[in-house]
């Protein structure tokens, strides 16, 4: 799969990391080119330094031929609204951006974007953890 990645914080580059191991085109977008050191020696996909609302930055990344754009940014606007490019300007096939608002999650939802809370994620391991040991 060609997969774009924006965001390359902790968990975009792990993510990046992952997909690249398992022999997927991956590009990473990020607005700070420092957060590519998050990205090991051995990653053999593409990082580029850009905004990833931005439409003209998404076609440098390969957007126009992406089968998979995912969203990890730390802002939940952020990640939304280049949800919402990537899905309703482009027509990737499979978007999905992170939302840390529980509350938010639910609305952007039912707005038909794909969101994952690691806020409500991690909520339900503690208590999982908590209450089955």
């Amino acid at each position: 799969m060609k997969i774009i990645i924006m965001g390359c914080g902790r968990v975009g580059a792990q993510l990046a990391n992952l997909l690249d191991a398992d022999g997927h085109q991956v590009t990473v977008i990020d607005i700070d080119a420092h957060s590519f050191r998050r990205l090991p020696p051995s990653f053999g996909g593409t990082a580029l330094v850009g905004d990833g609302t931005d439409e003209e930055m998404l076609k440098k990344a390969g957007i126009t031929e992406a089968d998979a754009f995912v969203a990890v940014t730390q802002g939940d606007n952020r990640n939304v609204m280049a949800a919402q490019i990537a899905r309703n300007i482009f027509n990737v096939p499979r978007v999905i951006c992170r939302i840390y608002d529980p509350l938010r999650k639910d609305v952007y939802e039912a707005l038909g974007l794909e969101a994952v809370s690691p806020t409500t994620v991690f909520a339900q391991l503690l208590r999982d953890k908590l209450l089955n040991e």
